[in-house]
């Protein structure tokens, strides 16, 4: 099966992508392994029109709109192996099949890299997230914890201090944090705890308590994690792509990587910040540069 382009990933970013191109009239399909990580939460925001749809509501619109073009395509399963061949590309999944495609899009997102603290997942996705402008509104005058023991704690303080003024600072003892943004945190009344925490507490997904190192629980109702993020994509041993500090594959603006024909977007490329939104726009600017050089290689002919 030929494709003038595939699409690796379901997200927003290649379903975007496979949109554009399928109203280009170009040949595509969208390999989708159908695990996307927003599947913890209950709703997504920030993406007009769709501001609370709850990730599987998304998926079932976007691939309905996507699959009313002719020319777009979709198989369900994982992408085991991808490789050049001549002009093209040749991609191969779990379950035996094995496609072709002349451009492609790597949309895999990432992947989540959890601290190992009891209760956290069963209050992932409810009461504690790892995106403010996702699920501040929803946590908005509570009493709420920043758990992180990277460099973007304090950013993350400030930013949730607009939602919520109660604030505590858990950084399990890193030292990420200066002596003057310390003063600054305290100058309003964010109070910085050093011990690890060992146990979120709750039920039902609605968090209630946090426990420390030194047996001290402290009242909360919801929270904000730093979990290390690093892109699903695992194609550079294949295709020889270059990437970025974060571990994203480096792109130029339109998406195109430094492998002549492969195109990433969404959190596969830019890895943060990651909004449904962002990655939608990105995948619509990657397709749209497809559908160019696809266009200027057959005119070249």
């Amino acid at each position: 099966m030929n494709y003038d382009c595939a699409i690796i990933g379901g997200g927003p970013a290649g379903l975007n992508a496979a949109l554009v191109l399928g109203r280009a009239r170009r040949k595509v399909i969208v390999l989708d392994n159908s695990q996307p990580r927003n599947a913890v939460t209950y709703a997504s925001h920030g993406f007009i029109t769709r501001d609370g749809v709850t990730p599987a509501e998304f998926r079932r619109i976007a691939y309905e709109e996507v699959l009313r073009y002719p020319s777009a395509a979709h198989h369900s399963g994982q992408v085991t192996d991808v490789r050049r061949t001549g002009n093209e590309f040749s991609i191969g999944t779990e379950d035996g099949l094995s496609f072709t495609a002349r451009k492609l899009l790597i949309a895999t997102g990432l992947r989540e890299i959890m601290p190992d603290i009891p209760g956290l997942n069963e209050h992932y996705g409810r009461s504690l997230f790892n995106c403010p402008y996702c699920d501040g509104w929803e946590l908005r005058d509570q009493p709420l914890i920043v758990l992180s023991d990277q460099p973007g704690v304090f950013h993350m303080a400030k930013i949730l201090y607009n939602w919520s003024k109660d604030l505590i600072v858990a950084t399990g003892g890193a030292d990420v944090l200066t002596k003057e943004q310390r003063e600054l945190l305290a100058s309003r009344n964010i109070r910085i705890i050093e011990q690890p925490v060992t146990a979120f507490i709750g039920s039902e997904g609605k968090l209630q308590q946090v426990e420390f190192a030194d047996g001290t629980r402290l009242g909360r109702t919801g929270g904000f994690i730093a979990p290390r993020l690093q892109p699903k994509a695992a194609f550079q041993t294949q295709l020889g792509y270059e990437v970025t500090e974060t571990g994203g594959i480096a792109t130029n603006e339109m998406g195109k990587s430094s492998v002549p024909g492969v195109y990433a977007a969404g959190d596969a490329s830019y890895v943060m910040p990651s909004q449904l939104i962002y990655a939608a726009a990105q995948g619509s600017k990657a397709a749209m540069a497809i559908n160019m050089e696809l266009t200027e290689e057959e005119f070249a002919l």
